[in-house]
């Protein structure tokens, strides 16, 4: 496969975002239409971004700039040389530049897996005495090597499906993780369980049930602090839980803001986890909270988790799981937990304000039923999360084979 040596601003146009108010944190500039994406947003995508957390209203989008869809993203500073593909047309700041491609020069899904081929080596060049940082002009200097446009399509193609099924999979992810929201509220917060309407109600609490504090039941065990010399990003059988891999929205994630452990590092066995495992996050560096308090579930496979600092397992009778889980998604719990999160910087939440939440905990009968219909639609969760990270491996072996020419793409058929 024929190479072409040149650099990023041969291939499109190379743009640092805009936000030019200081301070960058105005609430004058938030709470309008126009999605506003930041760095750990693009590093936490898989692949298109349509997610965000905040929103510029006309005033912010006057001192920014409103950028289309299909647009790359590529971070210079705090998260270095993640990429994302817009989705969606958003604001971004100047900690990340804007890269759209010259119509049959380059591909843009070509260009994106590139620089995450070459990640490593943007990092290095990035690095500073006090942090990295990395300039557009260090970006538009670094030398390529592409193949001709009508490879970089094949190539684009054949590793974006696999992008695309890892997205179709969130999808339905998403779709099963609003039905277990929707089937919580029916039950315990409408109250409408099995046999309601012939179930006393005595000062709000169903008969049969009871309130309990957190620390009756549930006991937190503690992740270790790693050190982030004894992490790495290539693939190997133990895979550390950090806060980067809770979602927003509740449950895990591995497609992206992976970190493995070193072989040489030892771990005591109290920081391993074991399959059906259930965490939570106790920090949070986003600006609105939105996962601290998260909740996930450790998936069945042939990888070992480990338990990192800030995250905690929750050890409790088996017969709550599933209840449990539900109860830690819901707003209620959520509100709780940014009530009490302290901090002015990386919000944190103390095992003291956790141990002292109370909770309702139903009849040992209406546990059963709602576990038996939830359990089903937990297990499909996580089917698709393993599905997603298998996914994710092919793709990562196929990349460097396909980028290096070791994989011929030339004689193959992609539609």
């Amino acid at each position: 496969m024929k190479l072409n040596k040149c650099i990023l601003t041969d291939l499109g146009s190379v743009n640092r975002g805009k936000s030019k108010h200081r301070p960058r944190n105005d609430e004058s500039l938030f709470g309008g239409e126009y999605p506003f994406i930041q760095t750990g947003e693009v590093k936490s995508a898989n692949f298109y971004l349509n997610t965000f957390s905040e929103t510029y209203n006309k005033k912010g989008l006057a001192q920014s700039k409103l950028w289309k869809k299909g647009t790359l993203l590529i971070t210079i500073a705090a998260n270095i040389a993640e990429t994302a593909i817009l989705d969606i047309e958003a604001c971004f700041p100047d900690s990340i530049i804007g890269f759209i491609p010259y119509e049959n020069k380059s591909d843009v899904k070509f260009v994106k897996y590139y620089l995450d081929y070459i990640k490593r080596k943007l990092q290095i060049i990035s690095q500073g005495t006090t942090q990295d940082n990395m300039s557009v002009e260090k970006l538009t200097s670094m030398p390529l090597f592409v193949p001709d446009y009508n490879i970089q399509v094949k190539i684009g193609k054949l590793l974006s499906n696999y992008d695309d099924l890892i997205e179709n999979n969130n999808k339905r992810i998403k779709l099963l993780e609003q039905t277990a929201e929707e089937l919580y509220r029916e039950w315990f917060v409408r109250l409408r369980f099995p046999n309601y309407q012939n179930t006393e109600i005595e000062d709000g609490i169903p008969q049969g049930w009871e309130e309990k504090r957190f620390s009756e039941i549930i006991k937190l065990q503690s992740g270790y602090a790693f050190k982030s010399e004894n992490f790495e990003e290539k693939s190997s059988q133990r895979l550390v839980i950090r806060m980067g891999n809770f979602k927003i929205t509740g449950g895990l994630k591995f497609d992206s803001n992976v970190k493995y452990l070193n072989d040489n590092v030892k771990v005591k066995e109290q920081y391993y986890l074991s399959p059906g495992d259930m965490l939570i996050v106790l920090s949070d560096v986003t600006r609105d909270g939105s996962i601290i308090g998260n909740v996930g579930i450790v998936p069945n496979n042939n990888i070992k988790y480990v338990l990192n600092q800030r995250v905690s397992k929750l050890v409790f009778d088996d017969f709550l799981k599933y209840y449990l889980y539900a109860y830690f998604n819901s707003f209620i719990f959520k509100n709780y937990c940014l009530a009490h999160a302290d901090s002015t910087t990386v919000l944190n939440l103390s095992n003291q304000d956790l141990y002292k939440h109370k909770m309702v905990i139903p009849s040992k009968k209406v546990i059963e039923e709602f576990s038996n219909i939830i359990k089903f639609i937990y297990e499909q969760i996580d089917y698709f999360i393993i599905k997603n990270q298998t996914l994710k491996e092919t793709r990562n072996l196929l990349l460097p084979r396909l980028l290096s020419g070791k994989l011929d793409i030339e004689k193959l058929d992609i539609n």
